[in-house]
């Protein structure tokens, strides 16, 4: 272990710095600590653990338990975020489906809607066609009853005058035959 290509090989396999035991200081790692605790942001919790790293007494068993009980804490809501997601996920599901019946709904409807409507103008358009038909009707039945009645005044006059013409005749008739048959 003594040769030199030995030592060659042993410094290209491990970089020189690996075997150095680096040595950090408690102020070292509260540097560190505090750099990353106010890279978090602003949190009541936050801000008294980096009161607790500036400070010269530090104690990291109360940072430590303060720490461990926000990952707990943070664990608790993960479980809720995740059981409030799958429900969510479930109501837009839900939701969705119920847009997508009254959808289809409000389709179908709109097309009786359509039909309905089609009907109503037909009826309309029948209804008018049935009461000028009626109104064609009633000028008719006012023309013939007028008809009827010139022709009834005729048939009354026509009657009246025959009536008249057949008493004359009758009248002619004894005078004749008075004048032909004496008594």
């Amino acid at each position: 272990l003594n040769d030199d290509d030995v030592l060659a090989l042993f410094k290209k396999a491990l970089p020189a710095s690996s075997l150095l035991q680096v040595e950090t200081s408690r102020r070292e790692v509260a540097a560190q600590a505090l750099k990353l605790v106010r890279a978090a942001g602003a949190h009541p919790k936050l801000d008294l653990i980096a009161i607790a790293l500036r400070g010269k007494k530090v104690n990291f068993d109360k940072v430590i338990e303060m720490i461990d009980a926000m990952e707990d804490t943070l664990k608790k809501e993960q479980v809720d975020d995740d059981s409030k997601k799958a429900y969510c996920a479930k109501e837009f599901d839900e939701t969705e489906d119920r847009f997508k019946d009254l959808a289809h709904d409000k389709e179908r409807l709109d097309q009786a809607h359509s039909n309905l409507d089609a009907t109503i103008k037909d009826t309309k358009e029948k209804i008018a066609a049935l009461e000028q038909g009626i109104k064609d009707l009633d000028k008719a039945v006012a023309e013939a009853t007028e008809n009827r009645k010139d022709e009834h005044d005729d048939y009354v006059s026509s009657t009246a005058q025959d009536q008249a013409a057949v008493q004359i005749l009758e009248f002619a008739k004894n005078r004749l035959a008075k004048f032909y048959q004496p008594k």
